[in-house]
């Protein structure tokens, strides 16, 4: 009798700060998933939704949310993640379908509690409000030196950053140690990778991790 898992839906996140290369990633292995017979969806936070759409374009370029309050910063976030929830990625794992998300719950742990100095309770009150019971079932955090973060977005974009890339070095310091510290807390969920190494290698690391965690072929 094969100890292979039954093709079923799952639930991986990708974590890191600007410039960590969580997309490339993403999309590669949202390709070997599929190679594999794996039907899988990539969505994002905010945003995935038409609703969550609308709340990113207010957070990341709206020039009226210049002066958002951290709490209000929190809030938004939530109401996307809320929806996101439950019009794509529930709905998806109903259906054995894969859901691969650019950025989930801990991103607010982190950007508006460790970076923003949110304090925690509020943040996880909200947080579970906001997602009821789902978690990830894998969270692969894309770590990379600031100063290198920051150099690839100088590079990658042909415009100007989003409000959130525009902040200043402190800020993603607080970023990376926030997602090293949960990562230290809840081994069982994360996995923390050296984003610096070639994107092939990086590639190979999260199919075999990936392929060993839900036993596929």
């Amino acid at each position: 009798m094969s100890n292979k898992k039954e093709k079923s839906g799952f639930f991986i996140s990708f974590e890191g700060s600007e410039g960590s290369g969580k997309t490339t990633q993403i999309n590669r292995l949202s390709i070997h998933l599929e190679d594999t017979d794996h039907e899988t969806i990539i969505t994002r936070e905010p945003g995935g939704t038409e609703i969550g759409e609308t709340i990113r374009h207010l957070l990341k370029h709206d020039s009226s949310g210049d002066d958002m309050f951290p709490e209000t910063e929190l809030l938004l976030f939530a109401a996307s993640r809320a929806q996101l929830v439950r019009e794509v990625i529930k709905p998806a794992l109903d259906e054995n379908i894969s859901v691969v998300c650019d950025r989930f719950l801990d991103s607010s742990t982190v950007y508006q509690g460790a970076a923003r100095k949110i304090a925690s309770d509020p943040i996880q009150i909200i947080n579970q409000f906001a997602v009821g019971d789902l978690m990830p079932d894998l969270t692969i955090v894309l770590d990379v030196p600031v100063t290198e973060g920051l150099e690839r977005i100088k590079h990658r974009y042909s415009d100007l950053p989003d409000r959130m890339e525009e902040e200043n070095v402190n800020f993603y310091e607080l970023v990376r140690e926030g997602y090293l510290y949960l990562a230290e807390t809840m081994p069982e969920r994360f996995v923390v990778l050296d984003g610096t190494q070639s994107k092939k290698n990086i590639e190979g690391k999260i199919w075999q991790i990936v392929q060993d965690r839900f036993l596929l072929d």
